[in-house]
């Protein structure tokens, strides 16, 4: 009897037609589909027998780094994750190899930008005599980025770029230094506000209307969603998205960084260290969450505060207990976490821009306050982040999949806790404090980010005097957040 073919929860795959010679992959049992990183998607062809080309950056920590591939197309179905986003992806099968072993594989096509896997081999891929090992890593020998030493490497864009930025106050600080910054490069920026937006929703030609005119297609999109505007600003952002843009932050990335209680949960599995965090439902277990922070002083915090709002230290237990009644007598919903003494009314913001901390700063609460938000009266200074603290905050950007963020920290005795991820950080007090261009800095991502945008023509066939497109078939997946 042969042996079965042993793959880890991490492999390297080679793609001899596709001309990628490693890339990392995410070997998921869980997920019924495979897909693998593609920006700028362009059908071409005959569209009986579509070709589609794509471009790929094997190597996640080197964007500049691309591959341009085509394949031809056997599909395009609507997948649709467990989290209910709905995409359009076009599907290729091309041969794969791991290891020693070659086959055919069917993968649906994908910005994975995000995730810390260019592709992820779901079940349809992997074939009956081969068993998957959760504690192996790499079980058919490793690869490496070395194989793409010869390969050219991508200029940053130097075109002029259209640029959006998704915001209600055009006119705060924030606003017009990431406009300023984009127009002294050359590049045209509109604002655009995200109320006044209208969404056509349909696969083959989604659009956005902007006070009943259609928005064009822009190259890049610079997202200021408001609290309060954030279920409807992520839709705007999603269709943005869909017309060809490049979405500085995006949507879901967004959501999970705006649902706290969520946040500290994906934080929470990535081993990153913050004030240990209760929530409960019951009226019951007043006591519970209590216990579970290490008893009072103590923060209750409302799950949809922002700028210090709706957070509230209690200094006693009975103080704490009155508290959360008064919560739940609002049918609101919060989360208790252990207050950090020894932070003394003062934590660290962290701007993160594409993997690391371009700038930082010191905010100290006034007198007699412990939250030390600026919109609070806290006072912003210069700081020197450690080590520790830039790791923890690049690490909590990239568990929440987001390319631009302000980490808060406190220093604790036992090192750096995360308080919150702001996926819209204000400029004002982190360029003022420590004298750095960060709006230069984001722009100048952008350029490097930002790709051709792929014109997608509308590929429908006339019949019977009526235009009509190819339906999409519904592909169940299983999460592929990493």
């Amino acid at each position: 009897m042969n042996e079965p073919f042993l793959l880890g929860w991490e492999e390297w795959a080679a793609f001899p037609k596709l001309g990628l010679p490693a890339v990392k992959a995410k070997v998921d049992t869980g997920a019924r589909t495979s897909a693998l990183h593609a920006v700028s998607v362009e059908p071409f062809g005959p569209l009986e027998a579509p070709q589609v080309r794509f471009i790929l950056h094997p190597i996640p920590e080197k964007p500049e780094i691309e591959v341009v591939c085509s394949a031809s197309a056997v599909d395009r179905r609507e997948v649709v994750s467990s989290n209910g986003e709905r995409e359009l992806r076009w599907v290729i099968e091309t041969p794969v190899r791991i290891g020693e072993r070659e086959w055919p594989v069917e993968l649906t096509l994908t910005n994975r930008e995000t995730m810390a896997y260019r592709m992820l081999l779901g079940r349809q891929a992997i074939r009956e005599d081969m068993v998957v090992n959760p504690a192996l890593s790499h079980a058919q020998g490793e690869l490496g980025y070395d194989l793409y030493k010869d390969f050219p490497r991508r200029r940053p864009v130097k075109r002029p770029l259209r640029i959006a930025i998704l915001t209600r106050e055009p006119k705060n600080y924030s606003s017009q230094r990431l406009r300023d910054a984009a127009e002294t490069r050359g590049h045209v920026v509109e604002m655009i506000n995200t109320a006044r937006c209208t969404l056509a929703i349909d696969a083959a030609d989604p659009k956005v209307y902007y006070d009943g005119k259609p928005l064009p297609v822009f190259d890049a999109i610079i997202p200021r969603i408001g609290a309060s505007m954030t279920s409807y600003g992520m839709a705007v952002l999603r269709q943005l998205s869909m017309m060809g843009a490049y979405c500085l932050n995006t949507a879901e990335a967004i959501g999970a960084s705006r649902d706290k209680l969520f946040a500290h949960q994906v934080l929470a599995r990535s081993g990153i260290q913050m004030p240990v965090t209760a929530f409960a439902h019951s009226p019951k277990d007043t006591g519970n969450l209590i216990s579970h922070v290490g008893s009072a002083p103590l923060v209750v915090k409302l799950l949809q505060s922002t700028q210090g709002r709706g957070v509230v230290l209690a200094e006693t237990k009975k103080a704490a207990e009155s508290v959360i009644d008064a919560f739940r007598g609002l049918d609101a919903n919060f989360i208790v976490q252990e207050f950090v003494k020894e932070a003394e009314g003062v934590d660290v913001r962290c701007f993160v821009v594409g993997g690391r901390v371009v700038a930082a700063m010191m905010r100290q609460a006034e007198e007699g306050e412990f939250r030390s938000n600026l919109h609070r009266g806290g006072v912003a200074k210069r700081v020197r982040i450690t080590r520790e603290e830039r790791g923890a905050a690049v690490m909590a950007t990239k568990a929440l999949g987001l390319s631009v963020a302000g980490v808060d920290l406190l220093r604790s005795a036992t090192g750096p806790k995360i308080l919150e991820v702001n996926s819209s950080p204000g400029l004002e007090g982190v360029e003022r404090s420590s004298g750095k261009d960060v709006a230069g800095m984001i722009v100048e991502y952008l350029e490097t980010h930002v790709r051709p945008i792929a014109r997608k023509p509308v590929r429908k066939k006339s019949v019977a005097g009526a235009t009509v497109a190819a339906p999409a078939v519904s592909d169940e997946v299983s999460p592929q957040s990493e």
